[in-house]
C-alpha cells in the first residue's frame, strides 16, 4: 500500500506534527531544565541534596509511566486514528504543565506540594507516551518509502529543539528580572506560557487529515479490534518488540539522556557552573548539533538504520569517560591558581519564600584562568572563562552528535518493523521503555552513584554499560528493513 501525496502535503504534515511534538517536549523538559529550583520550591529544605535527588526521581516518574501511555494511547491510535489521539495527548500535556506553574511552594502547603507535582508528572508522562508514536507513525505513513528516514528525522529533531526552546524561554525570563525575582516567582512563567503554545498547536493540528494508510485500512474494515493483544500476545510480534527494545531503543535512550540531560545536570550540580552560563552552554551545543538529525536520518535511507545507530552507541560508550573527565577538570578549582589579592566578601539582603528579609554573605574567589567561584553558605556557583565555555560547548556538542546518530534513524526503523494495523501500539512500547525507563532513570541513577561514591565520573557506569549491552544485542539480532513499503511491513 503506497501513498503518492505531493511534496508540499508531506511538508504540511511534517510541520504540523513537528510543531505539536516540539511543544509537548518543551512542556515535558521545562521541569528538567528547572530541576534545581523545583527542588528548592516543592521539597523539604532540610536536606538540599536529598531534595534534588527527589526532584530527579519525580522527573523520572514522568518517563517511567511513558510505556503505559504508549499502551493506552497506542491502542486508541490503532483503533480510532492517529490524528485525534495526538490531539488528546497535546491537551493533557499542556494542561498539566500549566497546572505545575500554579502549585504553591512547600513552605505554603507542605507535603501536598510534591504530591501534586508527582501527579501532574504522571499525567505528562502518560500523554507523552502517546504523542511520539502517533507523530512518528503519522509522518512515516505519509512519506515516500525511499525518503522515510529523511522525513521522520524532522520529528526526531523536536525532542532536542523542545529542550532548546525550554532553555531559551528560561534564559530570556531569567535575564529580564533579577536573580531573586526569578527564584521567587519568575520560574513559573515558562510553565504558564505553555497554555498559549498548546492553543496554537491545537489549531494547527485540528486542520490535519487522518493518515492515508490508516484511513484506507479503516475504510476496508481491516483495523485491529484489539491491538494490545495482537502486539504482545503474538509470539512473533512480541519477539520484534523485544529486539526493538534491547537491540535499539534501550541504548538510544541512555545515549540521548547522557548527551543532553545528564550533561546539564553534571554542569550544574557536579561542576557547580552558574545557572545562566550552564544553560547557555547546553543551548549552543544543541543548536549546533540539531542539523545532524536531518543528516543522519537522510543517510539512513542510503546505508541503512542499523549501521548508524549501533556505531553511535559504540562510539558514545568509548568516548564518555574521556569527555566527562575533561569536563570535570575544567570545573575543578583545586587545579586552578587562585588570585588571593582579588578575594572579596559580598553581602546583600533578599526575601525568602516566607517573605522575610535575610542577609546573604558571599565569598568570591578569582582564578588565573578567568574563572570566578561564589560561595553562599553551602551553595557554590562557578563562572568559567570564555575559552572554557567554548571547550565545554565542544565537549557537549560531541555528545549531541552521538545523540543524532542513535536517534535520527530510530523512528523510521521502528515504523518499518511493525504492520500498519498495530504499528502505533507496537512501536510505542519499546520506544518508551527504552527512553522512559532506561533513559529517563539515567539522571537519577547517575546522580546517586556520584553522591554515594564521591566520584564525579561514577555516574557514567550506567550509560556506558547499557549502551554496550544494546550494541551487542543489536549486532546479533537487528535486521534492517530500510525502505520497505509500509503496507507490507
Amino acid at each position: 500500500m503506497k501513498n503518492s501525496l505531493p511534496t508540499q502535503n508531506i511538508w504540511q504534515v511534517i510541520m504540523a506534527s513537528s510543531a505539536g511534538t516540539l511543544i509537548e517536549w518543551y512542556d515535558f523538559y521545562i521541569f528538567g531544565s528547572l530541576s534545581a529550583i523545583i527542588a528548592e520550591k516543592f521539597f523539604p529544605p532540610s536536606n538540599p541534596q536529598l531534595a534534588y535527588i527527589a526532584t530527579l526521581a519525580t522527573f523520572a516518574v514522568g518517563f517511567i509511566v511513558r510505556p503505559f501511555g504508549a499502551i493506552v494511547f497506542g491502542r486508541l491510535g490503532d483503533m480510532v486514528g492517529r490524528k485525534y489521539t495526538f490531539l488528546l495527548t497535546l491537551l493533557i500535556m499542556g494542561g498539566s504543565t500549566f497546572a505545575i506553574g500554579l502549585i504553591p511552594s512547600y513552605h505554603t502547603i507542605g507535603v501536598l506540594a510534591p504530591i501534586l507535582v508527582l501527579l501532574l508528572r504522571l499525567a505528562q508522562g502518560l500523554a507523552l507516551g502517546g504523542e511520539y508514536g502517533g507523530a512518528a507513525t503519522y509522518v512515516a505513513e505519509h512519506s515516500p518509502d525511499n525518503k522515510r528516514g529523511y522525513y521522520t528525522s524532522f520529528i526526531q529533531t523536536t525532542a532536542t529543539l523542545g529542550l532548546f526552546v525550554s532553555l531559551g524561554v528560561i534564559l530570556v525570563t531569567r535575564m529580564l528580572m533579577s536573580p531573586d525575582d526569578f527564584n521567587n516567582y519568575g520560574w513559573r512563567i515558562p510553565f504558564l506560557l505553555s497554555v498559549l503554545l498548546v492553543i496554537m498547536s491545537y489549531y494547527i493540528r485540528i486542520r490535519l487529515h487522518e493518515s492515508p494508510l490508516f484511513a484506507q485500512m479503516k475504510k476496508e474494515g481491516k483495523t485491529s479490534s484489539n491491538p494490545i493483544k495482537e502486539s504482545f500476545a503474538n509470539k512473533e510480534n512480541l519477539k520484534l518488540v523485544a529486539i526493538a527494545l534491547f537491540g535499539a531503543a534501550m541504548g538510544q535512550g541512555v545515549v540521548w539522556y547522557t548527551g543532553q540531560f545528564y550533561a546539564l545536570s553534571f554542569l550544574q550540580k557536579t561542576m557547580n557552573i552558574e545557572f545562566v552560563q550552564s544553560n547557555v552552554i547546553i543551548a549552543i551545543a544543541l543548536l549546533l548539533g540539531t542539523p545532524f538529525f536531518i543528516y543522519f536520518g537522510s543517510l539512513s535511507d542510503r546505508i541503512g538504520r542499523k549501521k548508524i545507530m549501533l556505531t553511535g552507541m559504540l562510539v558514545a560508550a568509548l568516548a564518555y569517560y574521556p569527555i566527562y573527565w575533561a569536563m570535570d577538570n575544567i570545573g575543578n578549582v583545586k587545579l586552578k591558581t587562585e588570585q588571593t589579592e582579588l578575594f572579596k566578601i559580598e553581602s546583600n539582603t533578599a526575601k525568602n519564600d516566607a517573605g522575610e528579609l535575610i542577609t546573604k554573605t558571599t565569598r568570591v574567589h578569582s582564578y588565573s584562568d578567568g574563572s570566578t567561584l561564589k560561595e553562599t553558605g553551602d551553595k557554590k556557583e562557578l563562572t568559567v572563562s570564555n575559552f572554557n565555555v567554548a571547550c565545554l560547548v565542544l565537549l557537549i556538542f560531541i555528545q549531541v552528535i552521538f545523540v543524532t546518530m542513535v536517534y535520527a534513524p530510530i523512528a523510521a526503523f521502528l515504523v518499518e518493523l511493525f504492520p500498519t494495523r498495530i504499528r502505533y501500539t507496537s512501536m510505542s512500547l519499546p520506544y518508551h521503555i527504552g527512553n522512559g525507563v532506561f533513559g529517563g532513570l539515567l539522571p537519577t541513577i547517575s546522580t546517586i552513584l556520584v553522591t554515594n561514591t564521591n566520584n564525579h565520573l561514577a555516574g557514567l557506569i550506567y550509560p556506558i554499560g547499557i549502551a554496550v549491552i544494546c550494541f551487542v544485542v543489536g549486532m546479533i539480532c537487528l535486521k534492517d528493513k530500510r525502505g520497505v513499503p509500509l503496507g507490507e511491513a
